[in-house]
């Protein structure tokens, strides 16, 4: 990957939808040029696909919660558990697998504290490998995820 595919990859995560004249004027390239970098990336999983961002506060989406899980074992029964349960939440955004004091380190959306109470005790409490949970409500966000930074 040279510098060239790194503006080109830059400029999609801004915007996905620009379109292929726009990106290659961008870029400095042809347009058959940049159509056959972008193919490329693509082809070889550098880019794995194309996505919107929604602001949630347009949809009512009024909280963001993080959540540190700890389970009752490491046991790869209790793990697959887990795991296969949180990958049946919609409203999980994103869960990973941290060290330290947890196990798993869980965001969510939800529209209130009360549908984020439901959740906790309706699912989350409910999955039996579970034997702690830590919610760490956010405030605001300083910093949202807008792309992958690619040094120059």
């Amino acid at each position: 990957m040279d510098a060239i595919d790194q503006k080109i990859l830059t400029a999609l995560q801004i915007d996905s939808r620009i379109s292929m004249a726009k990106l290659s004027e961008q870029v400095g390239l042809s347009l058959s040029a940049c159509h056959r970098r972008v193919k490329l990336l693509e082809a070889n999983g550098v880019i794995s696909g194309y996505t919107v961002r929604l602001e949630r506060s347009a949809l009512d989406l009024e909280i963001q919660v993080f959540i540190e899980v700890k389970l009752t074992s490491a046991r790869t029964d209790d793990i697959t558990a887990f795991e296969s349960a949180i990958a049946k939440m919609p409203e999980i955004l994103e869960c990973h697998l941290i060290s330290g004091e947890f196990d798993y380190l869980i965001r969510l959306v939800a529209k209130n504290t009360a549908a984020y109470e439901k959740l906790y005790r309706n699912r989350l409490s409910q999955i039996p490998s579970v034997s702690q949970m830590k919610t760490l409500l956010s405030l605001s966000t300083v910093k949202e995820f807008r792309g992958l930074y690619l040094e120059p």
